[in-house]
């Protein structure tokens, strides 16, 4: 399969997609393609993804396809934002494969000549199996791009958007391929944190969900399926409880900025980094019963101390951006240094929780 992506340059109308396809010739692998701002797609026999080369997501979605051995297409009604979408990924892939940290069995090159770039939609859709829309986080722009895609797609295509916090039912109601369509919500850079939240809509076919499961599997992401849409969806919703409980502990003045994010990084994000919260009751006790057994009413007690829902605004906010900038100065240069820092981190933490899996 082949991936296309899509994108939508400076108008609202625009999307970003990619498609999937048959298997490259040159390596016996599926190809795969992206798009710069939102939309993959895959194709009977070809497989695309599209992502928005403008974007951290649609980057590196277009990148985790390439990895894979898809071929990616990046369509954009912008030529020049497929351009620098390229330049990019080209940049990242060649700094990746010297600092040893490059995905994949092929080289920088050869997964850059699985991409290509497309400014025709219909050209870049045509033959696809699946979508992928990675636009930004406005309700009407991604309602208006999937239905452009609803008018020319057939019915086997899967229309899946990136959306982190917009519900399936919102998106995708009203629509006749309706059934088709599925969020695929990454996690923020995709390329260095495999999981993808995969939330179906109401009338989404079970064959959609599954066929989306296997495929992010395929590519080396680690999918999981919730059961129904919800606000939130789930790493957000525990993201948010995580972040609303610090902004009251620092604005209470119960810890400084600098020591709450260090109770997270050599504390809990230890640990959650390779078993989750229900895993940690049933170890730290003689299974989860006997944790309830021990610690529910310790539990029960401390959470009913917990306060009501910040506004993040006002002092506390002014309290922890200043801590923060001072810790990493809101300079561009500075920022991409400890962003790409992050990344490395991750990286390395990617490779031994895949080796530790393996012995």
């Amino acid at each position: 399969m082949r991936a296309l992506p899509f994108h939508g340059g400076q108008s609202s109308a625009a999307s970003t997609w990619s498609l999937w396809g048959r298997p490259c010739r040159s390596c016996e692998r599926r190809y795969h393609g992206c798009a710069p701002h939102g939309l993959w797609k895959i194709g009977r026999g070809r497989r695309r993804a599209g992502t928005r080369p403008s974007g951290l997501i649609g980057r590196s979605w277009a990148m985790v396809f390439a990895a894979g051995g898809f071929k990616v297409k990046l369509y954009d009604i912008a030529q020049q934002q497929l351009t620098s979408a390229l330049e990019n990924i080209r940049k990242q892939m060649k700094e990746l494969e010297e600092s040893g940290f490059l995905k994949g069995t092929l080289s920088a090159e050869q997964q850059l000549a699985l991409i290509s770039i497309c400014t025709d939609l219909k050209a870049a859709v045509e033959g696809a199996t699946f979508i992928q829309e990675c636009t930004p986080e406005n309700l009407e722009l991604k309602k208006k791009i999937f239905g452009q895609l609803d008018l020319i797609v057939d019915d086997k295509v899967i229309l899946s958007s990136s959306t982190s916090c917009l519900l399936p039912s919102k998106l995708f109601t009203g629509l006749k391929h309706v059934k088709q369509c599925i969020v695929s919500h990454p996690v923020n850079p995709p390329y260095f944190v495999p999981l993808v939240e995969i939330v179906p809509h109401p009338e989404t076919d079970p064959s959609t969900t599954e066929r989306t499961y296997a495929l992010m599997k395929k590519i080396g992401q680690s999918p999981v399926k919730l059961n129904r849409e919800i606000e939130g969806f789930v790493l957000n919703r525990l993201q948010y409880a995580v972040i609303s409980e610090a902004w009251r502990l620092v604005g209470e003045g119960v810890v400084s900025p600098t020591d709450l994010d260090l109770v997270m990084s050599d504390g809990l994000g230890m640990r959650y980094a390779f078993i989750g919260p229900l895993e940690t009751m049933h170890l730290n006790a003689e299974g989860v019963s006997n944790y309830c057994e021990r610690y529910r009413e310790g539990m029960r007690h401390v959470l009913n101390t917990f306060g009501p829902v910040p506004e993040f605004s006002g002092e506390i906010e002014q309290k922890i951006n200043q801590a923060m900038s001072e810790k990493i100065p809101v300079v561009p240069k500075v920022l991409d240094a400890r962003r790409k820092w992050r990344d490395e981190c991750l990286t390395g933490l990617a490779k031994l929780k895949k080796k530790m899996k393996s012995d």
